[in-house]
């Protein structure tokens, strides 16, 4: 495992929290050199949710992005710096994915699952952890993705989310689907 240097201590959020099958923090690694030596790392993903409208927010990632460019995927993902609890880390990455800001007393806990996904020189090994955030009556216009992150942003019916996720798998990060069925059962339960 490398050693964290005062040049990479400066951009923390290319840090990650290195993690055991359980959860726990067993070190740090750099964001690529952890991806392409496919370390178990912490990560998150949320759900913006209308409960009103029955809708969700999901984002088509920008097709820079160095894998799953142009895959539909949850509303934000990342992963939490070091040191930073998972609630502060998903209010603050939502602000700079999304331009919002949502409150950390409002966000609601749906679990955690492991994958593994391989891509062309990367690999995703994470144990990420889901939470829904209820939007309903806020100003949805107020919505607008950072182009580094996010290519579109679309809410859509759970109903014809479900639909399209069974018809075309592919269209859709590969965290996506545990993603979305955790969040489901916390929505429907």
């Amino acid at each position: 495992m490398k050693n964290i240097d005062n040049k990479d201590m400066n951009n923390l959020e290319d840090i990650l929290i290195l993690v055991d099958e359980d959860d726990h923090e067993i070190g740090h690694m750099g964001k690529m050199e952890a991806h392409v030596e496919k370390k178990l790392h912490r990560a998150f993903s949320l759900f913006l949710y209308d409960s009103k409208e029955d809708t969700m927010l999901i984002q088509r990632r920008a097709y820079g992005k160095y894998h799953s460019g142009g895959c539909w995927s949850n509303s934000c993902c990342s992963h939490p710096r070091m040191g930073e609890e998972l609630p502060v880390a998903v209010v603050r990455r939502t602000k700079t994915e999304l331009g919002i800001d949502i409150e950390e007393e409002k966000l609601v806990y749906c679990g955690k699952f492991q994958y593994f996904a391989q891509f062309e020189e990367v690999a995703e090994h994470e144990i990420d952890n889901v939470f829904v955030y209820d939007y309903a009556g806020q100003d949805k216009a107020a919505i607008v993705g950072n182009l580094e992150e996010v290519d579109s942003l679309m809410w859509i019916s759970l109903t014809e989310l479900k639909e399209w996720l069974l018809k075309d798998r592919e269209a859709f990060s590969a965290w996506f689907p545990k993603a979305f069925a955790f969040a489901l059962e916390k929505i429907c339960g």
